[in-house]
């Protein structure tokens, strides 16, 4: 986190294009682990019907948080408000880096601000939810090649790429898109036309979050909250009228956020134990508007439904009791070590 709070932090002082794509690469290189590792994180302390919500809280505010600072400090230190964003922003990382050498602790039974009691409780509850994260495991090779022979981490995949591309499409081209609606004559009003799709998607991403931890159907809350998003686009697509479009926007973003969140929950909930889980998880822009209906129909979509399909089908085996015979001969230890292709584990569809 320190590595790339630095980064950001001298993407503000760059002078030149070619030092802002330098300072860009090194950021990405950074911090590509951060939101898988911090789901991943969340993964070891909470049960399967309580990480969703709490996975969302992380990146909801994302959308509206970036907005402020490029309206608010432009002309600040002669500095522009684009820079203001990556300097505050660079800032606070490195703090909460540096904080998160004593704050952050990788397991449950080595958190020194739980008092025994609470950490046997803690570590408790995760193995009734039948997480291998309740006991330490030590590390093995044994668990990468587990992850990739796992089919349901190439589909996560392939559902994560019909949110991601979206997402980065429309949060990168949202205030051209708002300007290009004629209602905006300056860049701050194009700014703060763009701050309402983001709160509402804000407030769909935390509901969306209670309702799949409720109801353990995040296969279904995907498919449905996908269409919002194909349907927003198909008005960005197929109408000229801005106020068609501006609901289109509002449609866009209710269909992207609450996928990343939900996607990421989904996986981790049908990966037991923790490496194995670690390693997984101006114009009309006709031509790009046209190619994220696709992404999404194709891979948000469809991979979802077609991982609701197979988990429901697998479920459906388990229960009959056509997978016992594969603990059979097994000792105790074994049989833990097999994770989530024990029999008696049954997947969140």
């Amino acid at each position: 986190m320190m590595l790339w709070g630095c980064c950001m932090l001298g993407m503000g002082f760059v002078t030149d294009w070619s030092g802002l794509m330098a300072a860009r690469w090194f950021l990405g290189l950074c911090e590509a682990g951060l939101y898988p590792g911090i789901n991943y994180y969340l993964s070891c302390w909470y049960k399967r019907s309580e990480f969703g919500v709490r996975a969302r809280r992380f990146p909801a505010p994302s959308g509206v948080s970036w907005q402020q600072p490029s309206i608010w400090m432009d002309g600040i230190g002669n500095r522009p408000g684009w820079a203001w964003i990556f300097i505050l922003e660079g800032l606070l990382t490195v703090v909460i880096g540096a904080l998160s050498f004593v704050m952050v602790h990788d397991f449950p039974d080595q958190a020194r601000f739980l008092s025994a009691e609470d950490r046997t409780r803690v570590i408790r509850r995760l193995r009734l939810d039948q997480q291998a994260s309740g006991g330490h495991e030590e590390f093995s090779i044994r668990y990468f090649w587990d992850a990739v022979r796992d089919w349901k981490m190439w589909l996560g995949m392939a559902i994560y790429m019909g949110c991601d591309m979206p997402l980065y499409a429309f949060s990168l081209f949202l205030p051209t898109i708002v300007s290009d609606l004629g209602w905006s004559t300056t860049v701050v009003r194009s700014q703060l036309m763009s701050v309402p799709p983001y709160a509402a998607a804000t407030a769909f991403t935390v509901l969306i979050g209670f309702v799949a931890d409720r109801t353990q159907a995040r296969g279904m809350c995907n498919l449905l909250v996908s269409l919002l998003g194909v349907a927003g686009f198909a008005m960005l697509l197929g109408s000229a009228t801005p106020a068609v479009q501006y609901a289109g926007t509002f449609l866009g973003a209710l269909g992207i956020y609450p996928c990343i969140a939900n996607t990421i929950s989904w996986v981790a909930n049908n990966i037991k134990g923790s490496y194995k889980r670690g390693i997984v998880l101006g114009p009309r822009f006709i031509h790009g508007h046209a190619l994220i209906i696709a992404y999404m129909t194709v891979f948000l979509f469809g991979g979802s439904l077609l991982m609701t399909v197979l988990l429901r089908r697998e479920n459906a085996r388990r229960r009959r009791g056509d997978c016992d015979g594969w603990i059979q001969g097994k000792t105790e230890e074994e049989v833990v070590a097999l994770g989530d292709r024990r029999p008696d584990f049954i997947y969140t569809v």
